[in-house]
C-alpha cells in the first residue's frame, strides 16, 4: 500500500509540473514572444482558462502527502520553510500579474505587471528545479527525522549545504529551460502569426539548454548519489522511464523543425514525465534522502501512515481524482483550438 501511495504522490506532482509547467513556460517567454499589448493579451488568453486550475494539482499533492506520509510532510515543510515561502510569494506575484494588468488602461501599468508575471514565472521555474535537486542530493536530516536548510552556505555539495549549491543551481537551470520549451510549444500550438513564430523559435533555442543542462545534471546526480543506479541494475524494466524522456526530447527537436506544434507539445510532456519518473524510480524507497547519514533518510516505509488509513484513503482519492480528471477533460475540450484577442478579458 505504501508503494501505491508513493506512485500516487509522484503522479500528482508530475501532473502539476506538466500542466502548470506550460503556464510557467508561457510566463518565461511572455515578454520575448509578445511585443505589444494585443500579443500579450493573446499569450495570457492562451493560459487564462487553465492557470489557476492547474495550480490545484500542487495543493492536492500537498494534501495527499499530508495524509499518506505525515512525517515526510512535517519534515519537509519545516526544513524547506524559507523556500516554500518564496514559492508562495512567487505564485502570488504570477496571479497578480495576470489578473491586475487589465484593470487600468495605462501602458506603464500593463508593463509593470507583465514584468512581474514574467519575473515570477522565471524564478518559480528555477526554484522548482532546485527543489528536485535538493531531493536528489539529500538534505541534512537528523536522527529525529527533521532538518533545516538556509538558502545557501558555500555553494558546494556537502552534508550541511543550503538550498542552493552548484548542483541545485544546475537543476534549477534544467527546470527553467524545460518549462520554457514546454511553454513555447504550448503557445505555438495555441496561437498563430508572429506570436506562434516567436514561440517556436523560443522553444527551439531553449531546447539546446535542456539538452546541455540535462546531461550535466544527470552526470552530476550519479556522481553525487551513486545509489541512484541501484534500482536500475536490480530492475532493468525501469529503463523505460529515461527512454521515454529521451524520446520526448528527440521529438521536441524533430517536431519543432517540422512545425508540428501539437506533437512537439506532447513530446515535451513525455520528456517531463519520463525524467520525473526516472528520478522517482532511482530514489525509491527514499522520499527524502539524508546528506548526513544514509540511515536517517526518510522512506516510503518509515513515513507512511497506518495501513487502515491508507486503505480507506484510496477509496476517497479514487472518487476525487475521477472528478478532477473529468473536470480537466471538459475544460480542455471546451477551450481547444487557437486563441484570439477579444474585446473583453485578458
Amino acid at each position: 500500500m505504501e508503494i501505491l501511495w508513493f506512485c500516487i504522490v509522484a503522479f500528482m506532482l508530475c501532473m502539476y509540473v506538466i500542466l502548470d509547467g506550460f503556464d510557467l513556460g508561457a510566463g518565461v517567454l511572455h515578454i520575448a514572444v509578445a511585443k505589444d499589448n494585443d500579443e500579450r493579451r493573446l499569450v495570457l488568453g492562451a493560459i487564462g482558462p487553465f492557470w489557476d486550475g492547474n495550480e490545484v494539482w500542487l495543493l492536492a499533492a500537498g494534501g495527499t502527502l499530508y495524509f499518506a506520509f505525515p512525517l515526510l510532510y512535517a519534515s519537509s515543510f519545516s526544513g524547506f520553510y524559507l523556500p516554500l515561502m518564496i514559492v508562495l510569494w512567487l505564485l502570488i506575484l504570477r496571479g497578480l500579474g495576470i489578473e491586475l494588468r487589465h484593470q487600468v488602461d495605462h501602458p506603464m501599468w500593463r508593463s509593470f505587471w507583465d514584468a512581474t508575471f514574467s519575473f515570477g514565472s522565471t524564478l518559480l521555474s528555477v526554484f522548482l528545479g532546485a527543489a528536485l535537486g535538493n531531493v536528489v542530493r539529500g538534505v541534512p536530516l537528523r536522527q529525529d527525522g527533521y532538518f533545516f536548510e538556509p538558502l545557501w552556505t558555500s555553494f558546494t555539495v556537502q552534508p550541511d549545504a543550503g538550498i542552493l549549491d552548484w548542483f541545485t543551481v544546475v537543476m534549477g537551470l534544467v527546470g527553467l529551460s524545460t518549462l520554457a520549451v514546454h511553454g513555447g510549444n504550448y503557445l505555438a500550438m495555441k496561437t498563430s502569426g508572429e506570436v506562434q513564430r516567436r514561440a517556436r523559435a523560443g522553444a527551439r533555442t531553449w531546447s539546446w539548454g535542456v539538452l546541455v543542462t540535462s546531461i550535466g545534471a544527470a552526470v552530476s546526480a550519479f556522481a553525487i548519489r551513486p545509489g541512484l543506479a541501484a534500482n536500475y541494475s536490480e530492475h532493468p524494466w525501469g529503463y523505460v522511464f529515461p527512454l521515454i524522456g529521451a524520446a520526448g526530447l528527440v521529438g521536441v527537436f524533430y517536431f519543432n523543425r517540422k512545425s508540428d506544434d501539437v506533437k512537439a507539445f506532447l513530446s515535451s510532456t513525455a520528456f517531463i514525465a519520463g525524467m520525473l519518473s526516472s528520478t522517482a524510480f532511482g530514489l525509491f524507497p527514499y522520499v527524502l534522502p539524508a546528506s548526513t547519514e544514509e540511515r536517517f533518510g526518510l522512506t516510503v516505509y518509515n513515513t507512511a501512515t497506518q495501513s487502515y488509513g491508507l486503505g480507506v484513503g484510496i477509496v476517497w482519492w479514487t472518487v476525487g481524482i475521477l472528478i478532477a480528471l473529468g473536470y480537466f477533460t471538459y475544460l480542455f475540450r471546451s477551450f481547444r483550438g487557437k486563441v484570439t484577442v477579444r474585446k473583453e478579458g485578458y
